[in-house]
């Protein structure tokens, strides 16, 4: 007999205060001044009587590192009585979220850890799982999948690789009414700029509104793609919180209209997880001296096209990541930088044929396509920003091109093949696991 599905799921505002620095730029200047919009944590518990199934946490944040990862599952998996490791931790990737939730996230950057934030946050967090308990009940699953270009795309070239899907399980209680949607795309939140002060969830947070006033208010809970080499740089049309609420508005649109289409696939319990490691070298940094006639090199040119187009044109704020990865290589050149090998957490959900795969990386638009094509599972998902945060995985390509990614992440060009090849490994074990 099928297992029947039973979900809880909670929506609750984690927004801090206004004056704590704000992370993801490291071209702004200032701290918070107030809030636009909401930060939002979005909790969603798909278990079955029988199984604790998982819960995912997901954040209006920059990013979750280790530390934060291991704070909130402890706290959220106590609170609800299941297994810290069943419990998955989810960042959207805003750029006008707290820098101090997590503080450094890269050996080449400022940053500051705050406890009085995180303590503040895992408190607001852990009150809203307390709560999921004495709202579980049965839910009917059903899967949506569709694709949009007006929200991202590749970020250095309008025909790059770009993943324009998004993949939508809609949850509706047994007399139908919505109960939560788990919805994923792959794009920077990054519409507003570094001149933006206001905490802000950027475009899942319109997103997420919209959807409510669409389809009934359910909790809707937005998980990140591999967006490492994808935003709306040549889509957007502005970079207020007028853009904002457009591309939010035409992905909550896709999503709608696919919800009302009659394509969507039934999918039952019980609902499976599996957890692995994969060990990934450090790379070697280049020499201070050579690194710092990268940084020269790539700021004369920002300079040129700035001259030649002026702010915010593609051509200018490609020069200037460039510029600011090489500034970050010369850092780690001139402080200490992690040795050894990284342990890189990699997870597979799965509800029937739908897999979500976890990694901790930006990984780029080619690497989760790669992964997706060779996924044994009929809808693949591939989510990054989760369970920590190890910052960019660039491609081959990335790496050729000489792009900000390639000179600010921590992996050799060796490491995509790598995790692709675990990726797919574990997915393939994890089909021929027990049902």
């Amino acid at each position: 007999m099928t297992a029947a599905l039973l979900l809880a799921a909670q929506d609750v505002r984690i927004t801090p205060g206004p004056g704590h620095p704000l992370g993801g730029y490291l071209a702004r200047d200032g701290v918070a001044t107030g809030t636009h919009d909401d930060l939002e944590a979005s909790l969603i518990w798909l278990s079955t009587e029988d199984d604790p199934g998982v819960l995912w946490v997901a954040l209006d944040a920059l990013a979750v590192d280790a530390g934060l990862t291991r704070t909130l599952a402890d706290a959220v998996g106590t609170a609800v009585g299941i297994d810290p490791e069943r419990v998955l931790v989810c960042a959207s990737h805003t750029h006008s979220g707290p820098e101090g939730w997590t503080g450094p996230l890269h050996p080449g950057l400022p940053g500051r850890r705050d406890a009085g934030l995180v303590g503040r946050m895992a408190e607001t967090v852990t009150g809203a799982a307390l709560r999921l308990r004495a709202c579980r009940g049965r839910v009917r699953a059903r899967w949506h999948a569709g694709s949009t270009e007006a929200v991202g795309g590749n970020r250095y070239r309008p025909d790059g690789p770009h993943d324009t899907s998004f993949g939508v399980l809609e949850l509706r209680r047994d007399d139908g009414s919505p109960a939560a949607l788990l919805f994923d795309y792959a794009s920077h939140p990054t519409v507003l700029g570094p001149d933006n002060l206001t905490w802000s969830a950027d475009w899942p947070g319109a997103t997420r509104r919209e959807l409510a006033s669409l389809i009934g208010q359910p909790v809707s809970a937005f998980l990140q793609g591999a967006a490492g080499d994808a935003s709306s740089r040549f889509v957007r049309r502005g970079r207020d919180h007028d853009e904002v609420r457009t591309l939010g508005g035409h992905l909550a649109t896709s999503i709608a209209r696919t919800l009302a289409a009659a394509s969507a696939t039934a999918e039952t319990g019980p609902v499976r997880l599996s957890r692995s490691a994969l060990h990934l070298p450090y790379r070697e940094v280049p020499s201070l001296e050579d690194s710092l006639e990268l940084r020269q090199s790539a700021e004369r040119e920002w300079q040129r096209e700035l001259a030649h187009h002026g702010e915010d044109h593609p051509a200018v704020r490609i020069a200037q990541t460039r510029y600011e990865g090489c500034a970050m290589l010369a850092s780690m050149a001139a402080t200490d930088r992690p040795t050894g090998c990284a342990e890189v957490p990699v997870s597979v959900v799965t509800l029937g044929e739908i897999a979500w795969l976890h990694t901790p990386f930006e990984l780029f638009a080619s690497l989760g396509l790669r992964i997706r094509r060779g996924s044994p599972f009929r809808h693949t998902r591939v989510i990054g920003y989760t369970d920590g945060y190890l910052g960019y995985l660039p491609d081959a390509d990335g790496h050729r091109g000489g792009v900000y990614e390639s000179y600010v992440t921590l992996f050799g060009p060796d490491a995509a093949d790598e995790l692709v090849a675990h990726c797919l490994k574990l997915l393939r074990a994890h089909q021929a696991g027990p049902t």
